[in-house]
């Protein structure tokens, strides 16, 4: 099952996969009420879901997949190329996960790996998610932390941050302060090596 809201887009993805001989598009999903009806009513092996879909939340209907439908497997198919997102994703259940513009390139490898149960991960992302666990375990931060370090490594100010992730710049700042006093880090060029290091940015 394709779920996207956008026709076009949709549609590069749907003549790929049925151009195939071991994969046939039962369904499409333009928003995520609709994609829980057609789940329930189509019992896809493997739901190829855009995270930009209106009237919920992306993760949270992965949640409800994996709860209600666990004989579907989700990949994840998003222009956000966030290694946190990424982790969120997986966690809610999903097992794929595929960047907008590797379509071509990843997107049957992911849902025939998905079709077996097994993870898939665009490369571009792979050595994040890797950095993502690392940071979390290895180094103390919370996840939270670890995505506003990538932020800030990637350059952007406190405010920017703040109304990226829908907190207040208040916010942000107890963090840069909680990132810095456990990673023992006092400039921003020693975060953005340390990013580098652990892959949460490309070089």
């Amino acid at each position: 099952m394709l779920a996207d809201d956008h026709a076009a887009v949709r549609g590069r993805p749907r003549l790929l996969l049925d151009g195939e001989a071991d994969v046939e598009v039962i369904a499409d999903g333009t928003d995520l009420p609709g994609v829980m009806r057609h789940v329930h009513g189509h019992g896809p092996r493997v739901l190829v879901l855009d995270v930009q879909l209106p009237n919920g939340s992306a993760i949270e209907t992965i949640r409800q997949v994996r709860d209600q439908a666990p004989d579907t497997e989700v990949v994840v198919l998003t222009m956000e190329d966030s290694p946190l997102f990424a982790e969120r994703a997986r966690e809610a259940g999903a097992v794929g996960f595929v960047l907008s513009g590797a379509v071509d390139s990843e997107l049957l490898t992911a849902v025939r790996r998905a079709a077996r149960g097994e993870e898939y991960v665009s490369e571009r992302v792979a050595k994040g998610l890797d950095g993502v666990r690392r940071a979390v375990d290895g180094d103390g931060l919370s996840p939270r932390e670890t995505e506003v370090l990538r932020l800030i490594a990637l350059g952007h100010t406190s405010r920017e941050i703040a109304a990226q992730l829908y907190l207040s710049r208040r916010t942000i700042e107890t963090h840069r302060d909680r990132i810095h006093r456990k990673l023992g880090l006092t400039t921003r060029a020693e975060l953005v090596q340390f990013a580098l290091g652990r892959g949460l940015i490309g070089a």
